[in-house]
């Protein structure tokens, strides 16, 4: 692992086969599915990573992974993105060890099942929105006046399909996500144009989310899906690497729907 008195790797222009080298990408929830999936896409696109979670010894598994297959520095730091303090700190840890954030993602999630919406009780409406929408929004401030008053940055926040396609079953984390939209927006107006942002809204992918899932019902909807199946985990590395870098020069506000086509599914429970 790395020290916090080593130097930042020197910025360069990227090459199509790295087209991150030399910049430095925070991830959040970074030490499993889809995070973990970005982390490592990263760092073999060439960039220097944070990997953040709730689990230090998760996030440290990782950067030695990342450190031993990939040649890139691996910054592990455990930080509950609900809790604004912690924010803060992760925010002044990424740049005492790199020196500044090329690239935020905006992954970290929760969404909680629950036995009907009469009984989603005040903790875990408060907990959803904290991870999905408060936290993404703290983080987003902080590091995006950082990188307007620098070189800039490309922000990208992680949403879902359930923002646009809600179901009874996940409405507090689909309104989150909704919300997570509108920030991208907004963001997107208030820190261009040097900082972009923008979000990859994804359908169902095969993480340890899914676990909770009710496979059976999922199966039945995937088959009205055009791609027939669920994602996994890589497949958000190409849009997550067009978003952090210069291929996206042009593109802010956006949101790109990763989904295996839900989105053009009209039947009623997708």
């Amino acid at each position: 692992m790395t020290s916090t008195s080593s130097p930042a790797s020197s910025p360069t222009t990227g090459s199509p086969a790295q087209p991150l080298l030399g910049k430095v990408a925070l991830v959040t929830g970074g030490s499993r599915g889809l995070g973990r999936a970005m982390v490592r896409g990263f760092a073999r696109a060439g960039a220097d990573v944070v990997i953040s979670s709730r689990k230090l010894d998760d996030c440290r598994a990782l950067a030695e992974e990342v450190e031993r297959e990939h040649g890139r520095r691996a910054f592990p730091h455990a930080a509950h993105v609900g809790h604004w303090d912690e924010v803060g700190a992760l925010v002044e840890a990424a740049y005492a060890e790199f020196g500044r954030v090329d690239v935020l993602v905006n992954n970290a999630g929760l969404a909680p099942t629950y036995p009907g919406l009469d009984q989603v009780t005040e903790e875990l409406f408060d907990k959803v929105i904290g991870v999905n929408l408060k936290g993404p929004f703290r983080l987003t401030a902080l590091v995006a006046t950082r990188m307007a008053a620098g070189a800039g940055g490309s922000i990208i926040n992680i949403s879902s399909s359930a923002a646009v396609r809600p179901m009874t079953t996940d409405l507090p984390y689909a309104a989150a996500k909704g919300g997570l939209n509108v920030l991208t927006a907004g963001f997107a107006q208030a820190f261009g144009p040097s900082v972009r942002v923008n979000t990859i809204m994804a359908g169902p992918f095969l993480t340890d989310m899914s676990r909770g899932w009710d496979m059976d019902a999922l199966t039945g909807d995937l088959a009205h899906y055009p791609m027939r199946r669920a994602g996994d985990p890589d497949e958000v590395v190409g849009a997550a690497v067009y978003f952090a870098s210069d291929a996206s020069s042009y593109t802010t506000g956006a949101v790109l729907p990763v989904d295996g086509g839900r989105g053009v599914v009209s039947f009623g429970s997708a």
